[in-house]
């Protein structure tokens, strides 16, 4: 089993900045991408940004210039800086992970998601 657990959300004002961090565990072999998401409520979920292994990496248009995706060294963490933070990026920012566990299966795995507050 794979679990992700995002941690560094809080409240900060508009222009402020904050870093979110993934981290996944369980029994991985590899994994292919990591993704952040973010929910609001009645709004379609939004891919915000995402990153393979090979280092690729895309950005929804609403943050690009803003927020920066980037793996660990361990390559089972995942972090998201978010500068220029406006109100409009508040939301419930969740981490997915597609990849192979050591048993050969494919998993794709979300986390809890972690809330972020843009605001004065």
């Amino acid at each position: 089993q794979v679990q992700l657990v995002e941690s560094g959300g809080g409240l900060v004002q508009p222009g402020g900045s904050l870093r979110l961090s993934c981290a996944a565990s369980g029994s991985i072999f590899s994994i292919d991408a990591m993704d952040w998401y973010r929910q609001v409520p009645g709004k379609q979920r939004e891919l915000v940004a995402t990153i393979t292994t090979g280092g690729s990496t895309n950005y929804s248009d609403s943050v690009k210039g803003r927020f920066t995706i980037s793996r660990g060294n361990a390559k089972n963490t995942v972090y998201l800086q978010m500068n220029s933070l406006k109100p409009e990026d508040t939301a419930v920012y969740v981490c997915h992970a597609d990849g192979t566990v050591v048993a050969g299966r494919v998993f794709a795995s979300w986390g809890q998601g972690t809330q972020v507050t843009v605001s004065s």
